[in-house]
């Protein structure tokens, strides 16, 4: 496999003249990735991979005539992936770059961060008439700063060119730019129907060669990725194909999760927790999950102190949760005694507070044997709030619904 130059007529934003490429030897050719839309999962078929150069940025400001081009991203090498035109619609084109920027988040290769300039997407789009047998001309479509805004550009651009059309008009194969404030694509240049590149070996750079060998190296040494921990978790942990898919989003989030999985075997509850409590607190105070002080061995202690009975979930969410990120050196059974939190599975204290609320509501009472059981859930939050959340659930269901059919 051998680099080539790309020589252009002008090149302003790669100061030597030329971009390095293997656009004509790539280092990967065919694949496919896997999307799940509404529809149900996909394989977007690939075209190539391939490393290049990055050019600089020419920056066009409105009213001037003069251009600016940054040249601080000018020859950094980056991955191209080049799709087959199998996307039909902005929706797969959206699960696409999600997908992506779950790989390359899960490879380390980057944060996949596309309003930094971490990713860049350009969408060629074309449409076809119902009974037309090949696409139109293709419009490409440039400076998008969000998955997103990939998928609004799209959208536009496809009516745009269907009005075009439906007018009698013709589409002309071009580059286009979107404006994010308007939603619109305007014009930035037309395509020749000839190629401006020109290819040719660099005769600096030695060809290099891909053995089975160190591919077979390199797959072998490569970490689970989101869609095989998805079916992990589905399998091994029994969860719903949706907990699965939430909890892959996040490599680090994965690996909390896994990591609570060693101490607890209720799995279930650990998903619930990482996906209500664990990330309502992380957006609260704008965190990841590696930032979170509350190990996930501490965690599943938690679990299990519910499991057992000694805390409702409410209550370990609404007060307990918040106590353990700030005292990391007490154990969660502790700093519940301390905070008064232990659950109460005393039946008779429990007892006297069912009847004094069934003492309180005698309409209520009245109407619940009168066939209104959804009652019962106004009674269970009197006891829970007289009780101040200790109050044992089932232990105070069964009191309650014995008491109200006597």
């Amino acid at each position: 496999m051998a680099d080539f130059r790309s020589q252009e007529l002008l090149y302003p934003d790669l100061p030597k003249g030329y971009q390095l490429t293997q656009d004509r030897t790539p280092i990967c050719k065919g694949g496919h990735v896997t999307i799940t839309t509404k529809a149900g999962d996909l394989d977007i078929p690939l075209n190539r991979i391939h490393i290049e150069e990055d050019a600089g940025k020419s920056i066009h400001l409105e009213n001037e005539s003069d251009t600016l081009v940054d040249f601080n991203r000018s020859g950094v090498p980056l991955i191209e992936i080049v799709t087959e035109p199998a996307i039909r619609s902005s929706e797969e084109a959206y699960a696409l770059l999600t997908e992506i920027r779950k790989l390359v988040r899960y490879l380390e290769i980057c944060d996949g961060n596309m309003e930094e300039g971490s990713m860049r997407c350009d969408a060629n789009v074309s449409i076809m008439l119902n009974d037309a047998k090949e696409y139109g001309k293709k419009v490409e479509v440039k400076n998008m700063n969000s998955i997103r805004n990939v998928q609004r550009a799209i959208d536009h651009e496809a009516e745009r060119q269907i009005a075009l059309l439906e007018n009698n008009e013709l589409i002309v194969s071009e580059t286009r730019t979107f404006d994010a404030n308007t939603g619109l694509t305007h014009s930035m240049r037309t395509k020749e129907e000839l190629n401006d590149y020109r290819y040719f070996p660099d005769p600096d750079l030695s060809p290099l060669e891909v053995s089975e060998e160190w591919l077979a190296t390199i797959k072998g040494s490569m970490p689970p990725l989101p869609r095989e921990l998805q079916q992990k978790f589905i399998s091994i942990y029994k969860l719903p194909p949706y907990d699965a898919q939430v909890l892959t989003d996040s490599k680090e989030v994965a690996i909390y999760f896994e990591e609570i999985c060693t101490h607890t075997k209720n799995f279930k509850a650990a998903s619930n927790w990482l996906m209500g409590p664990v990330k309502s607190y992380l957006n609260e105070h704008k965190q990841e999950i590696n930032q979170l002080s509350v190990k996930a061995s501490v965690l599943a202690e938690v679990i299990a102190l519910i499991d057992t009975g000694k805390l409702n979930f409410a209550v370990a969410s609404q007060k307990l949760f918040p106590e353990l990120v700030k005292h990391q050196q007490d154990s969660p059974l502790v700093l519940a005694q301390k905070l008064n939190l232990i659950q109460d599975s005393n039946s008779d204290s429990i007892s006297l507070v069912v009847e004094q609320i069934i003492a309180e509501f005698p309409l209520k009472v009245s109407e619940y044997k009168k066939g209104k059981t959804a009652i019962l859930t106004m009674f269970m939050g009197e006891v829970m709030k007289r009780s101040k959340g200790k109050a044992d659930p089932k232990v105070a269901n069964e009191l309650l619904k014995k008491k109200l059919e006597e």
